[in-house]
């Protein structure tokens, strides 16, 4: 036989996110009220600051809805339609966050730019205190999704949502009471324009990795070359071809890998202590294995990653 495949694939338990349930429940709720009481105070003050600021944190509540919706979506189990099941569905949450985002921010640098010709005369005081409920808010629910925005690209979308609004809220009460003391009312227009760049600065990072995930790119935090250095160190191995990496979700990494080892396999232990390996070490969560003898050539159908790595390659594309 000329060819041996050995195919393992890690099998995944997705425990029911109870604890994410409550924190988004939680943080939506109080972004919900914090919405309706920022647009009737900004309405009756004519303050564009809380005005924006208000219908930036609706975009927030969509986010986080996006955000929980995608997390339930990646429990659900694969079938023949989707093999991988709904994994991906957290990539397109953060990919649509990110576009939610930079879209609010198009309207509200558009209605900020025009209220510097005319500036209205706002009540700084009330500006003040409805920015600082948000600071409490937003503040509060940050933190709340501090601990899984380490390693989840959905999460770390909603958990900059919360961090830019607690800024935000912070400059809303400095500008608020720099027009009750100061008279200065085009600070609004211009405090307005700061949510903007802030929220734009915040967000680019967040949706370049986005389209980077739902366009199969190598996760930001994997390291290619080490991992194709582990596999070409393996005993046995003499040369390693066919190596992709991609995101099936925002908090789990696949892998495909042609291993030659002419001495053929030693069995399945062996796989699974690379598997294993592959992901505690370099947070490979799903491996796909293929083990060859190397006694033809092979003709790579996408251009060879080890080629690019300047590492052994003795099976050339062409």
């Amino acid at each position: 036989m000329a060819h041996q495949h050995n195919h393992q694939h890690c099998s995944h338990h997705h425990p029911t996110p109870t604890h994410n349930n409550r924190i988004f429940g939680f943080a939506i709720s109080l972004n919900l009220i914090y919405v309706g009481i920022e647009f009737t105070y900004g309405w009756l003050t004519n303050s564009t600051a809380l005005i924006a600021d208000a219908g930036h944190n609706v975009s927030d509540v969509l986010g986080l809805l996006l955000s929980w919706y995608a997390i339930v979506l990646t429990q659900r189990k694969p079938n023949e339609k989707y093999t991988y099941g709904l994994r991906s569905s957290s990539i397109l949450a953060a990919l649509t966050n990110g576009m939610l985002l930079l879209f609010a921010c198009g309207a509200i640098a558009w209605e900020a730019a025009h209220r510097f010709s005319a500036p209205p005369i706002i009540e700084g005081f009330t500006i003040s205190a409805i920015a600082g409920i948000g600071i409490f808010i937003n503040g509060l629910s940050a933190l709340l999704l501090l601990k899984d925005s380490h390693h989840d690209l959905n999460m770390r979308s909603a958990y900059l949502h919360m961090v830019a609004d607690t800024a935000v809220s912070l400059s809303v009460v400095i500008a608020g009471i720099a027009m009750q003391y100061g008279n200065w009312y085009w600070l609004d227009p211009t405090m307005s324009l700061i949510i903007v760049l802030v929220i734009v600065i915040g967000t680019w990072g967040l949706l370049r990795e986005a389209i980077q995930l739902a366009l199969s790119a190598v996760p930001k935090r994997i390291n290619v070359t080490d991992i194709n250095v582990y596999l070409t160190q393996l005993p046995g191995v003499s040369d390693v071809h066919d190596l992709h990496i991609w995101g099936l979700s925002t908090t789990e990494n696949a892998l495909t890998a042609h291993l030659v080892m002419p001495n053929g396999c030693p069995g399945d232990e062996f796989i699974d202590d690379i598997n294993h390996t592959l992901k505690e070490s370099y947070a490979i969560h799903h491996a796909t294995l293929q083990i060859e003898l190397g006694t033809t050539h092979h003709h790579c159908a996408l251009h060879n990653l080890t080629t690019e790595l300047h590492l052994h390659h003795h099976h050339s594309c062409q």
